[in-house]
Formats: structure tokens, C-alpha cells, sequence
């Protein structure tokens, strides 16, 4: 059987999930700092972090309280979520990822999701012509419909809403929790990687975040998407080294780079000697 292709009709097919977060894991950027460029709003950042702080919002879901409630962010119609998509940078080779996980692997199929709490448009916009609108999980709002105004929020897949979302599509695509795999970056990811982990799932991180990466079973570095394949034909199918090589190959790519390494974070403070007192 030729690399990277699917086995023939009545071969044995096993089906996996991979589910994927979108701002900082498929892009560069968080969507929500692309559309405070595009309406002129300042101080986003230190808005999330005034969110964060109080709990009011669950992790992720900062930007879509902020379109419904924030003055500043009022302003939003549902052109500036599609143009703020068009701005996102976006990380390399997202087209080829995604054509080869459809392909499949030596009687490994795949299914690709994007599950994430950004402005659903933002993301169909950014990814348009990459992956199918239908397989695209993302905040959704109703809008006014003779101002344009966002006047509800209808769906945020933060926290323990991306679990929610993860299990309708295992039970659509009667895919085990076994085989499913998840991708993310950062603390929006924990509650569904934890999941994923508890369920013998597989997660990947994307950042070296330490509250993501410890959370993870593996950890992949990159500013190319295709990099998340590596740990998904090494730990999920059990290709060697030898053979991930040669498949990037034939599709005219290198691995130039594959340095693999365990972070160990570390807080050390002086011990004092025995039976002395800490004074303070």
C-alpha cells in the first residue's frame, strides 16, 4: 500500500476524531485582537484580563460577552467578523493538513473539526475554501435584524462547552472517546483535554503554556499545521521516526527540525538548615 493512502474496499478502517481550537493553535493571533484592529476598539486585552479575573465569562467565552455587552464592542456587524477573518493570519499548510488527514493512513480515517469559542464567522471567513463551514464549531449570535446589531448570544463553545460539542460529534460519528484526539493551546483547552485524557483519548498542545503543555500527552511546537501530524502518526497509528520522515517527503516537505524535549518548570527557594526558625 502506497504511503498516505487509504486501504482498499472491505480492509479493516479504524475512524478517529481530530478536534482542533483555532485562535493561536490554527492562527497566529487571537480573533478578538484581529477585530479590535478593524472597529478601532482599543484596551481588548486588558479587558479579557478584567473578565478572567472575576470569573464572569468562562475561559474563551471573553470576546463573545464582550460583542453583546462591552460599548465599544456594540459596534459589530456581522461584516466585521467576516472581515476581521480575512485578516487572520493563519499558520502554514492548513489546506495539505487537512487533505491528508482525509486521506488516511494505512486503514486510519480521519474526521477534522474545529471547535473553539471565536466568533463562528471569524473562523468560517479565516478558513473559507479550507474547511467545510459544517465542520466549523464556533461562537454564533443572533443579529438584529434592522440594525445589524448582535442582540443574543446563541452558542459559545468555552470550557465545558467544547466538551459538550466534542461528544455530539463522537456520538454523529459513532467515533469511541478512545479514538478521538484534540489540539489546543491555551486554558480555554484544559476542561476538554482533561476529558479526552480521562476518556484515553489523545491531546496535543500546541504552546508551551505550562498549565496546557503538563495537561497534554504531547507537545508539538511549530509554525506549521502539519506539525500536529508528527505526534498523530507516532503515539495514535505507531509510525517510527524513519517512516513519518519519508511520507513528508513524498509530499515534498522536510523535516528539517525535529528537536524533541521534556520542559520541567521549576519554583526553588533556599532551605533553611534544621531546627533553625524562619524568622518573618
Amino acid at each position: 500500500m502506497d504511503e498516505g493512502r487509504m486501504p482498499a474496499r472491505g480492509a479493516v478502517s479504524r475512524h478517529y476524531l481530530v478536534a482542533c481550537d483555532f485562535d493561536q493553535t490554527l492562527s497566529f493571533n487571537d480573533s478578538g485582537i484581529v477585530l479590535s484592529e478593524v472597529i478601532g476598539a482599543s484596551g481588548f486585552v486588558e479587558k479579557v484580563a478584567g473578565l478572567s479575573n472575576v470569573h464572569l465569562v468562562q475561559q474563551g467565552a471573553e470576546l463573545a460577552y464582550l460583542l453583546r455587552h462591552d460599548p465599544e464592542f456594540r459596534c459589530v456587524r456581522r461584516e466585521h467578523l467576516v472581515g476581521a477573518g480575512k485578516r487572520v493570519r493563519l499558520k502554514k499548510d492548513i489546506r495539505r493538513f487537512v487533505e491528508i488527514l482525509d486521506r488516511g493512513f494505512d486503514g486510519h480515517r480521519f474526521s477534522f473539526y474545529v471547535i473553539s469559542a471565536a466568533p463562528k464567522a471569524v473562523i468560517e471567513s479565516a478558513l473559507e475554501g479550507l474547511v467545510p463551514p459544517e465542520h466549523i464549531h464556533g461562537a454564533e449570535f443572533d443579529f438584529d435584524p434592522s440594525s445589524g446589531e448582535i442582540c443574543a448570544i446563541t452558542q459559545v463553545p468555552a470550557g465545558y462547552g467544547k466538551v459538550a460539542i466534542l461528544e455530539e460529534l463522537e456520538a454523529k460519528l459513532q467515533v469511541g472517546p478512545d479514538r478521538t484526539v484534540y489540539v489546543g493551546d491555551g486554558s480555554s483547552d484544559v476542561h476538554v483535554m482533561l476529558q479526552v485524557n480521562t476518556r484515553d483519548g489523545f491531546t496535543i498542545a500546541v504552546s508551551e503554556a505550562r498549565h496546557i503543555a503538563r495537561i497534554a500527552k504531547r507537545t508539538v511546537v511549530s509554525d506549521n499545521a502539519l506539525s500536529v501530524l508528527v505526534p498523530i502518526l507516532e503515539d495514535v497509528i505507531g509510525w517510527d521516526a524513519i517512516r513519518i520522515r519519508q511520507l513528508f517527503e513524498a509530499h515534498g516537505l522536510i523535516l528539517q527540525e525535529w528537536g524533541r524535549a521534556r520542559t520541567d518548570w521549576l519554583t526553588i527557594r533556599d532551605h533553611p538548615p534544621a531546627g533553625m526558625d524562619v524568622v518573618g
